[in-house]
């Protein structure tokens, strides 16, 4: 064979190389389609496996769920009016007609819990919706742009450093009244509640997502992005954002208990909902002067709001160990 022979058959071969790596390339490469690949489904799988594993996250969320089953279903299949007065009934104990007893004004109990459960969990729910969209807001910003990340921090400094009750109660006592004229006693008193709450909750998220903003900024992902130009609108969106949805989603459970805690404490203060519109907080507020004689009714609404706050937190214990890798892989 002479050597132009040889020269066009080692070309050849080498055209054939280079064709097979780069075929072996593309089919190492995922697939356009998302839908196709199964790895958001499987990493979500894997998430259900390991937060299944969690015994007591797993009875948490039975628990809860039945709760908010009691507080929705429950006024279809019970249908007394929780703030219909039978002055001829009050004071009474357990019963066929009451099952939960009545309060002094001779209101079902059982009625009025769930109407209460309904607006406590509407607070914490809405509230917590606020404080977390605001809290990964600026923890989004912060940590992705250096030159806002000094201010910002210090205005979150700010915000922790001030007194929550006492902020909380000076809200109330400003922006009650007005609100309640614009939009009504009890749809006033609500905005005027979760919009309290949720601004002066949204700390802990903020440096949550702040902090794992900074450590994604030095992933080779983020920098390959960053190279080929990408804006860095998109690249939040698109990268970033996803990248920290997992401590999100655990700041969001804990903060529905600590929404449900504070709505309570202002109720039970007098400060919360009016008094034809009951909350948990306000049934124990209620009940405080009869507590002696009558002590279900303090232990009733207690214990709702103990086991919904201690459910909230073992379901947020148990996603974040679900979405930890690192114990995920075990």
């Amino acid at each position: 064979m002479t050597d132009p022979d040889r020269q066009q058959d080692l070309s050849v071969a080498e055209r054939v190389d280079a064709t097979a790596a780069q075929a072996g390339a593309v089919a190492g490469l995922p697939p356009d389609d998302p839908h196709h690949a199964g790895e958001t489904r499987s990493q979500w799988r894997d998430i259900w496996r390991q937060f299944r594993s969690h015994k007591g996250a797993m009875v948490a969320l039975v628990l809860f769920v039945g709760t908010i089953l009691f507080v929705t279903v429950g006024p279809y299949i019970w249908t007394i009016d929780p703030t219909y007065v039978d002055i001829r009934a009050r004071n009474s104990g357990f019963s066929a007609t009451h099952p939960l007893g009545t309060d002094q004004l001779g209101r079902d109990m059982l009625a009025r819990l769930m109407a209460g459960g309904r607006v406590s969990i509407a607070v914490g729910l809405t509230a917590m919706i606020i404080a977390i969209t605001l809290g990964s807001l600026i923890g989004l910003v912060s940590g992705y742009f250096r030159r806002m990340d000094a201010p910002l921090m210090r205005l979150t400094e700010l915000f922790l450093a001030l007194p929550l009750l006492p902020l909380l109660l000076l809200m109330v006592t400003l922006f009650r009244e007005p609100l309640s004229q614009s939009f009504g006693p009890a749809m006033g008193t609500f905005i005027l509640i979760v919009s309290a709450i949720g601004a002066t909750s949204w700390m802990q998220a903020a440096r949550i997502v702040r902090g794992d903003v900074l450590g994604l900024k030095e992933r080779e992902f983020i920098l390959a992005a960053r190279s080929i130009g990408t804006p860095a609108h998109r690249m939040i969106l698109r990268h970033v954002l996803p990248n920290v949805l997992s401590p999100i989603m655990v700041a969001a459970t804990l903060g529905i208990a600590t929404a449900i805690i504070t709505e309570s404490a202002l109720s039970f203060l007098g400060l919360g909902f009016p008094p034809d519109f009951p909350t948990w907080g306000r049934l124990l507020y209620d009940a405080v002067d009869q507590m002696i004689m009558y002590p279900w009714r303090v232990i009733l609404p207690g214990l709702f709001i103990s086991l919904t706050v201690l459910c909230v937190n073992y379901i947020g214990d148990g996603l974040r160990d679900a979405m930890d890798p690192r114990i995920r892989g075990r």
